[in-house]
């Protein structure tokens, strides 16, 4: 049985105080949904120290948004994962479409930052996906494929198993577009079939989450699909009973 994850990116909102604030919430309601559900939130670097305290002995888990490409030294705003890892935080996600689009993120960016995450003792939650070009040009599979292949296939296979995939349609990001439960899964069962090629069997022990536009009315028929493990969630993530009633698209 893979986990069941339901991830929380609050990307650039929240102040500190509101942040722990949301913690707290999602963990006073994390009993009404199935225990098998496991809850991420992911706050701005802001916020870590004080979320990590705030949730710890609830069962969730707290992520950073992003981690430095390299370990130490002279590079003014970043936050390395080393720094991360000291706080307690359990997961970084990388390869977000925002940071790929607006930050230029690359491949060779991205092979640094795993290695530097899974040295730390973070796991990873690695993001692939398309835009809507590369969706109607009919490239979405080749995409996600390139993506997986030039970072994930880099990786050993003790290494791999700490690793989460998140699948981002980035035109369904922000847009209120979402891709039917049908699009979903062919596309999860493709990255699945893209990491049995390398790892074998260890791939069905790989979570693959949602990540475009999941809230509490979709939810349950995209977590139904045998290769949707749970949700990257965004905006829905900013409001606790939202959060929750997307856990409780599995049912208990």
């Amino acid at each position: 049985m893979r986990r069941k994850i339901v991830a929380g990116n609050w990307k650039m909102n929240t102040t500190p105080v509101e942040g722990v604030e949301l913690a707290k919430a999602v963990a006073a309601g994390k009993g009404e949904v199935c225990p098998c559900v496991d809850f991420i939130v992911a706050p701005p670097f802001t916020h870590l120290s004080e979320v990590v305290k705030a949730t710890r002995g609830t069962g969730i888990a707290v992520s950073a948004q992003n981690c430095a490409d390299e370990a130490k030294g002279a590079y003014t705003g970043e936050v390395s994962a080393a720094m991360i890892a000291s706080l307690g935080v359990e997961y970084v996600i990388l390869g977000h479409s925002e940071r790929r689009q607006y930050y230029g993120e690359t491949s060779a960016t991205l092979n640094k930052k795993m290695a530097l995450a899974l040295a730390n003792g973070l796991r990873p939650i690695y993001c692939v996906g398309e835009n809507l070009a590369e969706r109607e040009a009919g490239k979405h599979l080749d995409v996600v494929t390139a993506q997986i292949e030039e970072v994930v296939y880099n990786l050993t296979p003790e290494q791999f198993a700490n690793v989460i995939v998140a699948y981002e349609p980035v035109w369904a990001i922000g847009t209120g577009k979402t891709a039917t439960a049908e699009q979903a899964q062919e596309i999860h069962a493709h990255i699945r079939e893209v990491l049995r090629k390398k790892f074998g069997a260890a791939a069905e022990q790989t979570p693959i989450l949602y990540g475009g536009s999941c809230k509490p009315s979709n939810a349950a028929e995209l977590f139904a699909k045998p290769d949707v493990d749970g949700g990257l969630i965004g905006g829905a993530s900013l409001v606790a009973a939202d959060f929750l009633a997307i856990g409780k698209g599995f049912a208990k």
